[in-house]
């Protein structure tokens, strides 16, 4: 048998590094981090157990990925379901589903969010991955498609003022409502509550007048 090429080896650690991906999301998302084990996420993804030591330096490091992976393709399919934003307030529609997609990941999977979250604010902080990369190009595209002058500053604004509305969502024992956080943001960005994908609710009253970022 004649050995494997550089590509096909290529291909396959894609696709073990991903079932590891996968798995830490189903797990941490059922049973917490602190009950997922390694040898259960290896177990899970049918990957031998120090496989996952090639990859990432530590159970942490794993979660933060295979969450920046989740959001990354959660925001990527908001950004491109159908039908398409198109026109002169296609940057708008575009702003308004990330901003849906992200509170939207924190309503649906409070437990591995919350989990995510209480890692970045540990000594480990903010780790940077290909996932999260991918994440960030998204987002920093969004704000260009919006019409950010300044796309290098306002993308990394976009991003905490999410941060800033998904850890009160999460809060155990006196979490806010999504649509009142949702209607903070749009008004910030003077988006129309209809666009994006509503979550059903009237939209709170919201009297504090707030700038855009647009030029």
């Amino acid at each position: 048998m004649s050995p494997r090429s550089a590509s096909v080896n290529e291909e396959l650690r894609r696709r073990s590094r991903e079932r590891l991906l996968r798995a830490t999301v189903e797990l941490v998302g059922e049973r917490g981090f602190e009950a997922t084990t390694l040898g259960d996420i290896a177990q899970r993804a049918g990957t031998a157990r120090g496989l996952i030591s090639y990859y990432f330096p530590g159970k942490r490091q794993l979660l933060q990925s295979a969450v920046h992976r989740l959001m990354h393709l959660t925001l990527q399919e908001a950004l491109e379901r159908e039908p398409r934003p198109s026109g002169p307030d296609a940057g708008r529609e575009l702003l308004a589903r990330a901003i849906d997609a992200v509170l939207g990941l924190a309503h649906d999977r409070p437990l591995l969010m919350r989990t995510h979250m209480a890692g970045i604010l540990t000594a480990e902080g903010f780790i940077q991955c290909p996932e999260q990369q991918r994440l960030a190009h998204l987002l920093r595209e969004t704000v260009v498609a919006y019409g950010s002058p300044a796309p290098d500053t306002d993308y990394p604004l976009l991003r905490a003022l999410l941060m800033g509305a998904v850890v009160p969502m999460l809060l155990p024992g006196a979490p806010m409502p999504r649509v009142r956080l949702r209607a903070e943001l749009f008004q910030r960005y003077g988006l129309e509550w209809e666009l994006g994908f509503p979550p059903g609710e009237e939209p709170p009253r919201v009297t504090r007048s707030q700038g855009t970022v647009r030029g």
